[in-house]
This record gives C-alpha cells, sequence and structure tokens, in this order.
C-alpha cells in the first residue's frame, strides 16, 4: 500500500510539473502572441501616420495647382491686354503734341485700365536709364555706343515696357544698352 501510495504522489508530483509546463507554455504563446499584436499595431500605425501624411501633401499641393491654375488662367487674358496699354500711352504722347485737345475723359480710361491691372498684381518694371541691364527681366533688342563712360553695358532706352504679374515676368522689357 506505501508502494501505491509512494506512485500516486509520483504521479501527482509529473502533474503538477506537467500543468506547471502547461502553464508556462500558455503564458509564453500569450507573451508571444501579444508581441505579435504589438508589432502589428505599431505597423499599422505607421501606415497610418503615412497615410495621412500624403493626405495632407496631396491637399496642399492640389490647393496650390488650383491658386497657380487661377493665376495663370489670367496671365493669358493680362498679356493680351498689355498691347491695349501700349497704345493708351503712344496716344497719349501723340496727343500732348498737340495744342487744344482736351483729353480728361481719355486720362480717367487709361488711369482705370492701369488701376484694373494693378489690382489683379501687374506691375510695371521700372528701368531709368543707366539702370544695369538684367538679362533676367529685359531684352537687348540693340546695342548703341555708349553717349557717355557711365552707361557702358546699362540701359539707355526703353523701348517697350516689362510687365510683372506677382513677381514673375509676363513680358521682357525690351531696351537699348550701351556698348
Amino acid at each position: 500500500m506505501e508502494e501505491n501510495n509512494a506512485m500516486e504522489a509520483e504521479q501527482d508530483g509529473k502533474e503538477l510539473v506537467s500543468e506547471d509546463n502547461l502553464g508556462q507554455e500558455n503564458q509564453q504563446a500569450a507573451e508571444n502572441e501579444t508581441a505579435k499584436f504589438q508589432e502589428e499595431l505599431a505597423a499599422s500605425k505607421d501606415k497610418y501616420i503615412r497615410l495621412y501624411s500624403e493626405f495632407e501633401n496631396f491637399r496642399r499641393r492640389t490647393a496650390k495647382e488650383k491658386i497657380e491654375m487661377a493665376q495663370s488662367a489670367n496671365e493669358q487674358v493680362i498679356k493680351s491686354l498689355l498691347p491695349v496699354i501700349d497704345d493708351f500711352e503712344r496716344a497719349e504722347k501723340s496727343i500732348q503734341n498737340k495744342e487744344n485737345v482736351d483729353i480728361e475723359g481719355y486720362t480717367l480710361i487709361h488711369n482705370k485700365f492701369k488701376k484694373l491691372l494693378e489690382q489683379y498684381g501687374v506691375k510695371v518694371m521700372d528701368l531709368p536709364p543707366g539702370s544695369p541691364f538684367n538679362a533676367d527681366l529685359q531684352e537687348a533688342i540693340t546695342q548703341i555706343p555708349a553717349p557717355d563712360e557711365k552707361l557702358k553695358g546699362k540701359v539707355v532706352d526703353v523701348v517697350e515696357k516689362g510687365y510683372l504679374l506677382n513677381d514673375k515676368v509676363i513680358r521682357f522689357a525690351k531696351v537699348v544698352i550701351g556698348g
């Protein structure tokens, strides 16, 4: 009987050891599964953050493109109106040489037209004689002997005014430079 009791005790000990091993294995499996889920969660968070960043960049880029498209549409219309303002200025010069001509109405229309262009961001390039030649803003149509040594390589005369639209050149100034 003692032998039976010893065997039973030994069997109970094995069952306890097996249960301990089983509990440790279950705990190890649970820890492995938790680590796996944490890795998946971290990967999902990273993927979400990247996707969100891409969407924000897309949103900003499309908003910028929309603004640029509106500005470029304005640019085409404004470019087509620049010869009209040139005609206004030539007419004004020819009228000023004549006597007894009332140009008040003409001047009002000309000023209104200039203000309208300014309202849309159009600026006239200011190029007084003697200013340095800048190939980014000006187009040299000819070179003449400089009347003064100071005017060598500089603007002597402006043949056609240049215009900027929101600090972007829409028409280069056509200038004569001294040689």
